[in-house]
C-alpha cells in the first residue's frame, strides 16, 4: 500500500507559500514601511487568510525578519556571482558591483529604515551587521584585483579604503540623517561609493568610474 505523504511546514506547497508571503511583506514593508503596513494588508493582497500568514510566521515581527534574511541572502547571491565573474576584470566588476548596490537599495524608502530603527532595534542591528559584512567582503576581493591591475592606489591599503566606505555608510546611511540631509537609501549610498572610490582610483583611471 503506497504511503500517504503528509504535508508539514517544510512541504513544498507551504514553501511556496511562505515564499509568496516574504515577496509580499519585502514589497510592502520595503516601500511603505514596517509600521505603515498591517498584516490584514497583506493577507487582502495574497488573497489569504492572516491564519494562514501566522501559521508560517507567529508575529509581523518574525515575517520582517524573514524577510530581511531572504533580502541578504539575494544581495549576496549577486555580490558573489560578480565577483566571480569579474575577478580578473575591475573596471567591469567595479560598474556591475555599483549597479548591483543600486538596484537593490532603490526599493527601501526611508519609512521603512526609520521604523525598524524605532519598532525592532535588534534587527536594525542586524541589517546593520549584515551590510557592514556584505561590503566588507565584495570590495576587499574586488579592490584587491584593482590593486593588482595597477586601478587602485597603492599609497592607502585596501582595508584603511574599506573602513572609510564603511564608517560613511554607518554615518550617513541611518534615518536621522537620510532625512537631515533629504536623501534616500540609494541616493545617499550612491553619493558615497562615488566619493571613496574615486578618491581610491589611481588619477587616470576616475574618468572611468
Amino acid at each position: 500500500m503506497q504511503r500517504r505523504e503528509v504535508q508539514t511546514g517544510q512541504g513544498p506547497l507551504d514553501r511556496t507559500a511562505r515564499l509568496r508571503i516574504i515577496g509580499a511583506a519585502r514589497e510592502q514593508f520595503l516601500g511603505h514601511g514596517f509600521h505603515g503596513v498591517t498584516m490584514d494588508d497583506l493577507a487582502e493582497g495574497l488573497g489569504m487568510s492572516k491564519k494562514t500568514i501566522y501559521a508560517h510566521f507567529p508575529s509581523k515581527t518574525a515575517l520582517l525578519e524573514a524577510m530581511l534574511r531572504e533580502k541578504f541572502r539575494c544581495v549576496e547571491k549577486d555580490l558573489q556571482a560578480i565577483t566571480l565573474e569579474c575577478s580578473t576584470d575591475f573596471a567591469t566588476g567595479l560598474h556591475r558591483l555599483l549597479a548591483c548596490l543600486q538596484r537593490h537599495t532603490e526599493e527601501i524608502r526611508p519609512p521603512f529604515v526609520r521604523d525598524i530603527q524605532r519598532e525592532a532595534p535588534e534587527l536594525f542591528k542586524l541589517v546593520q551587521a549584515r551590510r557592514r559584512e556584505l561590503i566588507q567582503r565584495s570590495f576587499r576581493k574586488l579592490l584587491g584585483e584593482g590593486r593588482r591591475e595597477g586601478l587602485i592606489r597603492k599609497d592607502v591599503p585596501v582595508h584603511l579604503i574599506i573602513e572609510i566606505l564603511l564608517g560613511a555608510v554607518e554615518a550617513i546611511i541611518n534615518p536621522p540623517r537620510l532625512a537631515e540631509l533629504e536623501l534616500s537609501v540609494k541616493s545617499g549610498l550612491t553619493a558615497i561609493t562615488s566619493v571613496v572610490l574615486e578618491g581610491a582610483l589611481t588619477p587616470e583611471w576616475r574618468t572611468n568610474l
